[in-house]
């Protein structure tokens, strides 16, 4: 089979970053924080337990607001370790997750795309800047690239018989 024949078809064949067809995923997502610098990108360690970026890191000045990437409800505000932390749940199982946040919002209250979850607090661990959003995302307990929501996450292809094989990175 020709490449570009063979590329279409497992482009017609590959499921989306959360393995669900493109119409069932919510929509629209946006940046929660702007301007939206990267400072650390996603790096999912290959165990559970291992060392890892589960999420990505937004540079932004200490007090920015930390708006909602996209609709949904707040499932969780609470320290966790020290830090604030804002979760809201979204359509399809989705759960994106904010810190460190001061936040102005209550676990129920139902959000919109962009709407205000609270204030960035500076000191983030491993923050090249002054101040980052730890800005994380989950479908159940597996962790995603967040960067994703908006089209902007690393595509990896996997083998069409489903084998298990070694990554380079």
């Amino acid at each position: 089979m020709p490449f570009t024949l063979l590329f279409v078809a497992v482009l017609g064949l590959l499921p989306t970053f959360l393995e669900a067809p493109a119409a069932a995923l919510p929509a629209p997502f946006a940046w929660p924080v702007t301007p939206a610098q990267v400072t650390r990108r996603f790096d999912l360690p290959p165990q559970r337990w291992l060392p890892g970026h589960r999420g990505v890191d937004l540079g932004a000045p200490p007090g920015a607001v930390v708006r909602s990437a996209g609709a949904g409800r707040v499932s969780f505000v609470g320290v966790v370790a020290g830090v604030g932390v804002v979760s809201v749940s979204h359509a399809g199982g989705l759960r994106t997750t904010y810190q460190p946040v001061a936040a102005s919002v209550a676990v129920g209250d139902q959000v919109a795309t962009g709407d205000q979850l609270g204030l960035l607090d500076g000191g983030h661990p491993g923050c090249s800047e002054t101040a980052c959003l730890h800005w994380g995302l989950l479908r159940g307990r597996v962790y995603l690239d967040p960067l994703a929501l908006l089209g902007l996450g690393r595509v990896r292809l996997l083998p069409l018989d489903g084998a298990q094989r070694s990554v380079q990175r």
